[in-house]
């Protein structure tokens, strides 16, 4: 058992800073690196949940299905698991020439792109395929497809936000950072929740998967123009004994808990909670938003244009915000605002399923729907890279983000279920307009607790220095 505790990787609040430090700190290369790595792990999310949900429905796959397959994505929330060996072990091959977080990348990044394509192949259908002589049902070999997108996509996801974390020279540029990465995810988002929905009304969905993985190429290039973080910068907290020893195990995998208890005492267990609430309205609320276009009848070439339009501009408009009111006025004030804005934009959906398929309200719902989650989520995001640890980087955040989510994905794959129980004695759309209130509603115990978070004191805050 180790005795030393990591140097905290970031105070709990960047340093304010003005608008010159600003525009240099976006003048470096790795900013660039960071909004390509940004897309490209942002690529495979939604081909395995909101937009896979539209390609089901669309074959006729009922909402309860829907939902159970939004499962997979508990890959995402589980990565705390294997994330001690992406921490302390070299990628098969790739590490060596690459370096542990370049080699990493570049494995998983492969991996999203084969079975993207297998699962354009295979395509989301009731029925039977023979595989080397095998019969096996046509739709859980999808499901299996698409779990190991999210298998390799949640590798990527750590690897990423640790080569974040450690190539940051200060809190401001790891704000900068954060918000880069956040554009650029947000950016392949939309290419794979809106202009995938044109490609697909014009080639077919098959070919709009494939083309999807041949975007992976993105992060591929990322990975060749990125630099290695020091190893100086890796093992700035204290020196680690081999992973495959009763102590390395222990360092590998308790460590890193024990390093964040010890860092934030009482206030970690009100710090996990909050973050594991936070973006459970959206979570629970996701994979109904694609069918509910469906069922409301706009087409998805609609859906598509208005996403790469307005949508665009929204989205960068909250992640722009969330950026620099970070920078200006920290991480908790922001925090604040998102548990605001994002359970409050899912009002505007519950109000378009009660106007209809009318373009201009659907236009406006998805301009507040962007802002509002866009600002949200690099307000958690930056928050969460706060709280790691230099030494444990990518287990601990894999921790935090696995907090963040796990919930949530549980509690979403019963989304198409609860829509059915709430249509009995309805329509369909006053039954998806409730559901959406109810989702705005599970916002609220996150606002107080984030409020608690606000009030705390700042002799209570850890605040030692990147080392």
């Amino acid at each position: 058992m180790t005795s030393e505790v990591a140097t905290p990787a970031a105070p709990a609040e960047p340093a304010r800073s003005g608008w010159r430090q600003v525009l240099a700190n976006l003048r470096q290369p790795k900013v660039l690196v960071m909004l390509l790595l940004g897309f490209s792990s942002g690529i495979p999310l939604y081909l395995v949940g909101n937009t896979l949900g539209f390609w089901m429905r669309e074959n006729g796959i009922e909402l309860s299905t829907i939902g159970f397959l939004s499962w997979v994505g508990l890959a995402y929330s589980l990565k705390f698991l294997w994330a001690p060996l992406i921490d302390k072990c070299d990628a098969p091959l790739l590490g060596r020439w690459l370096g542990r977080r370049r080699g990493w990348m570049l494995l998983s990044q492969l991996v999203v792109a084969a079975a993207l394509i297998g699962m354009a192949l295979v395509q989301p259908r009731e029925g039977q395929l023979v595989l080397a002589g095998v019969v096996l049902d046509q739709l859980v070999v999808f499901g299996v497809l698409a779990l190991v997108v999210a298998f390799a996509s949640s590798t990527q996801d750590i690897v990423i936000d640790a080569w974040r974390i450690e190539s940051a020279d200060s809190n401001e540029q790891q704000g900068l950072l954060t918000s880069t990465a956040a554009l650029g995810y947000r950016g392949a988002l939309l290419v794979t929740d809106a202009l995938i929905l044109i490609l697909a009304a014009q080639a077919g969905w098959s070919l709009s998967y494939q083309v999807m993985a041949a975007l992976m190429g993105v992060g591929v290039l990322a990975v060749l123009l990125a630099r290695e973080p020091s190893a100086s910068v890796q093992a700035a907290a204290q020196p680690h004994p081999a992973l495959f020893t009763p102590q390395g195990l222990f360092d590998a995998v308790v460590g890193p808990f024990v390093a964040f208890f010890r860092q934030h005492g009482s206030w970690a267990l009100l710090m996990l909670l909050t973050i594991s609430l936070y973006r459970l309205p959206d979570f629970v609320m996701g994979p109904m938003a694609n069918p509910f276009y469906a069922d409301l009848g706009i087409a998805k070439e609609t859906v598509g244009a208005v996403r790469g339009s307005f949508g665009l501009v929204a989205t960068i408009v909250g992640i722009a915000a969330a950026g620099l009111c970070a920078v200006r006025f920290g991480f908790i004030p922001t925090l604040l605002a998102g548990a605001v804005l994002g359970p409050g934009s899912n009002l505007a959906f519950a109000y378009l399923a009660l106007h209809g398929a009318d373009a201009g309200v659907f236009t406006a719902a998805m301009a507040i729907d962007n802002v509002c989650n866009g600002f949200a989520g690099v307000a958690l995001v930056g928050y969460m890279s706060s709280l790691t640890n230099i030494g444990y980087t990518a287990t601990q955040y894999a921790l935090l983000s696995s907090f963040y989510a796990l919930l949530g994905k549980l509690l979403k794959g019963l989304s198409g279920v609860a829509v059915e129980q709430l249509e009995v004695g309805r329509s369909l759309l006053e039954a998806y307009s409730l559901f959406f209130v109810g989702t705005a509603l599970v916002g609220v115990p996150a606002l107080l607790l984030c409020l608690l978070l606000a009030v705390r004191k700042p002799a209570d805050r850890t605040s030692i220095p990147r080392t």
